[in-house]
This record gives structure tokens, sequence and C-alpha cells, in this order.
């Protein structure tokens, strides 16, 4: 097989991975809305974001914007909490798909970042968005989203490095 067919073939994996993934992207936010139905999840995605002001970040003196009452909004926190849950499961599932076909190390160390995004995550929705959410714990959430982002920005460098050794 010479270079030329070799690049096609990968480049038509490739497409086919995006095309799935953001097919089953669809699928995960109707299923979310689905599981939410009893609850409205369209009402609460409504009143949560009419609910923002800018509010005091404790101990720093600084207004950032967040709910009025960050635990008002638990049947949104639980939506999202599928949806990362469902991504992160995604990510499985393109990983696995990735080492099988042989895709690109770039692409290889892009889903395993977002494996760490999004599963990273959920755990933070777990831990910090709930019944019992006050505003520290909302601007603390979103202080453990930028430790996620770098941790994910971090295993995909890590992922890049291995595979020059």
């Amino acid at each position: 097989m010479n270079v030329n067919a070799q690049t096609r073939t990968h480049k038509i994996g490739e497409n086919l991975i995006s095309a799935i993934s953001a097919g089953v992207v669809f699928i995960l936010i109707g299923v979310v809305f689905v599981l939410a139905q009893p609850s409205n999840l369209w009402d609460s995605i409504v009143s949560f974001f009419s609910s923002f002001s800018l509010r005091s970040v404790p101990g720093i003196g600084i207004s950032l914007p967040a709910p009025a009452n960050p635990a008002a909004h638990a049947v949104l926190y639980t939506a999202v909490f599928q949806f990362h849950i469902g991504l992160g499961i995604l990510q499985i599932i393109l990983l696995a798909i990735r080492l099988t076909i042989g895709s690109p190390i770039g692409k290889t160390a892009e889903t395993m970042g977002n494996l760490v995004k999004w599963f990273g995550g959920a755990y933070l929705v777990t831990t910090y968005l709930n019944n019992t959410t006050t505003i520290s714990r909302w601007f603390m959430f979103w202080a453990g989203i930028l430790i996620i982002l770098g941790l994910s920005l971090i295993v995909r460098a890590l992922v890049l490095l291995a595979k020059r050794r």
C-alpha cells in the first residue's frame, strides 16, 4: 500500500470517528432530556440562567457571575452529571477505536485528555453541585474545572511525550 492510499485510509477512519462522535453527542443530549423530562429540564435551564447576578467570591473580594441560589438547580446539575458521564464513556469507546485502527498519536492524546476532562468534570459536579451547594462551593467547582482542564492538557502532553520515546 502506498503512502497516499494509507493517508487516505486514515483520513476516512478519522472522519468516520468524528461523525460517530457527533452523532453520539446529539443522541446523548436527547437521552439526558428524556431522563429529566418529569422534572422539565428546559425550565430548569431557563431558571438557572435567569438567576445569574454578580456575586462576591468569598475571601477574594472580586465579583463574578453566579446563580442567586446555587442549591436551587439540582435538576440541572444531575443532567450535567449524566452528560459528563455519557461523554466520558464515549471517550473510552473512541480511545479503543483509535488504538485499534492506529489513529495518529495527536488524536489519541486528544481523546485521553478528553477522557480526563469529562470524568473529572463528572466528579466535580457530584462533589460540589447538589441540593446543598453554597456560593463558596459554586466557586470551588469552577476552580476545580480549571484544575481538571490543566490535568487534561498534561495528560495530552504525557501521551505525546511517551510516543516520542
